[in-house]
């Protein structure tokens, strides 16, 4: 595959690789040797987000970050349902794929949820979890989370999504607690990949689920107990509107042994500006 005309190959100087799931293909970096990390996004990012980390971390590790379906590099079907527990199952049969052991995860947004599924499902395979900011809790009782959801994820927010890129434009730009850690360049590399209405799906389907798929994400925090064993860093940026001081109150009273590193300049996407 040859990169997008849009893709600036020094900023992101990977090899694509991809890999086959019967909803399309995912695409991915592999990068250097050793105990590996695993990189895994949310909305609207894609294994950019992690470039900088990859360049350092490649060095002693291996360094795998994929693309969810709709998102990135990977296909986009629009006969895809984009719910977050098939992407997770997704997420699933590629790392079982590469047959890892003694994984760093390192997860954010719905990557969260989608990531920690996996180290829920396979604990014996995890060594270490970084936490920035996400949840993986059921938040239906919660107002502020009802009200984004009904507003992004209903009729006017999908309007807004599938027409204007709203996501990927004006709610990423409204998450850097740093805006000049956003330049245009940067934000075209989150633009471009869904530059088309068609491509968008993913990007629309995601915030309705953040109550949508509350059973779901209960059932994952229900076996929490899972990841109590491991060495767990939670990376916080005290600036983000999607996930706040009480959100990250509630990791820190699930995993009381967690090492927890406050960023008080920074804002929901640790990787761009920490």
């Amino acid at each position: 595959m040859m990169a997008p005309e849009w893709l600036d190959t020094q900023e992101y100087p990977f090899q694509p690789h991809f890999f086959k799931t019967p909803a399309g293909n995912i695409h991915y970096i592999d990068e250097g040797m050793g105990e590996p990390i695993v990189f895994v996004h949310g909305n609207p990012a894609w294994s950019f987000e992690f470039r900088k980390l990859i360049k350092e971390f490649s060095k002693t590790n291996r360094c795998i970050a994929a693309d969810m379906i709709g998102f990135g590099l990977s296909d986009k079907p629009t006969d895809y349902s984009y719910l977050p527990k098939e992407q997770a199952w997704n997420f699933d049969l590629f790392l079982e794929s590469l047959s890892l052991e003694n994984i760093t995860m390192v997860v954010g947004d719905w990557g969260g949820p989608v990531g920690l599924s996996y180290a829920i499902n396979h604990p014996e395979k995890i060594k270490n979890i970084v936490i920035t900011n996400t949840w993986l809790w059921s938040v239906r009782n919660d107002w502020y989370y009802q009200a984004f959801s009904k507003f992004v994820g209903g009729p006017v927010g999908r309007w807004l999504i599938r027409y204007r890129n709203f996501f990927a434009d004006t709610i990423v730009r409204s998450a850097f607690g740093d805006k000049s850690k956003l330049t245009p360049s940067i934000h075209a590399h989150y633009m471009m990949p869904l530059s088309r209405p068609e491509e968008r799906k993913g990007s629309w389907v995601f915030p309705a689920q953040i109550i949508g798929s509350s059973d779901w994400l209960q059932s994952l925090w229900d076996r929490r107990d899972q990841l109590q064993s491991k060495n767990i860093l939670i990376a916080w940026g005290m600036k983000d509107i999607a996930f706040r001081k009480k959100e990250l109150n509630t990791w820190m009273n699930a995993f009381p042994q967690a090492r927890v590193v406050r960023f008080e300049d920074a804002g929901h996407f640790i990787p761009e500006e920490k």
